[in-house]
């Protein structure tokens, strides 16, 4: 059983702003629309709730409230889950079959199949490595990570430049160059979104 990404287009700003936000009715709209993945996750970890986790609607009002959250980090998982509900119901889910499943270090092999063609603005191993947003507690799994709508054009910009120099491909293994186009695919749905981004999570 290997690794697998959620990876969703959407306004970066306007998610990063539903942390803290205390909007009941979105609590509503996520406790109707995913009223089953809730009670199906608190069965999932129904014994780290009996030992003090957040059930998953707990997790996920302390997250537009902007607390109070578990003192206990080994709960923290519960908010990440949480952001990652908020993201996929305020975005748009993103093709990722060259990711779900992987495996050991396939982030950072793309990264490099990236690097090679000239993109260093963006990194698919920020997904594992970056942060959620403040005040949530840091947790992994998930790992959650972000391209903003800038990063996605200088990516392009990036790339663009890279086949204007002309000259010899570098040399990647198929399925890498399968992964970095899949990437680009991203990156062309950001830029025609004014303000749109990338957020990824990693499971």
């Amino acid at each position: 059983m290997g690794s697998s990404l959620s990876v969703y287009l959407l306004d970066v700003a306007a998610t990063r702003a539903l942390v803290g936000s205390r909007d009941e009715q979105l609590l509503e709209v996520v406790r109707d629309r995913f009223g089953d993945d809730l009670a199906r996750d608190d069965d999932w970890f129904r014994s780290e709730i009996e030992d003090g986790a957040p059930t998953a609607y707990e997790a996920l009002r302390a997250v537009v409230h902007g607390g109070p959250f578990s003192d206990d980090k080994q709960y923290a998982f519960q908010y990440g889950y949480a952001y990652q509900r908020l993201c996929s119901l305020t975005g748009s889910f993103l093709a990722n079959s060259s990711f779900t499943p992987h495996r050991g270090d396939w982030l950072s092999v793309v990264d490099e199949g990236l690097t090679a063609l000239g993109i260093t603005a963006v990194s698919v191993a920020a997904f594992e490595y970056g942060d959620l947003p403040a005040p949530l507690p840091g947790s992994y799994p998930p790992g959650c990570g972000e391209w903003t709508h800038e990063q996605c054009l200088r990516a392009l910009e990036q790339f663009e430049a890279t086949k204007a120099k002309g000259g010899t491909p570098p040399p990647l293994d198929p399925e890498v160059v399968e992964a970095v186009m899949q990437c680009l695919g991203w990156l062309r749905h950001a830029e025609s979104r004014p303000g749109f981004g990338v957020i990824g999570f990693k499971f």
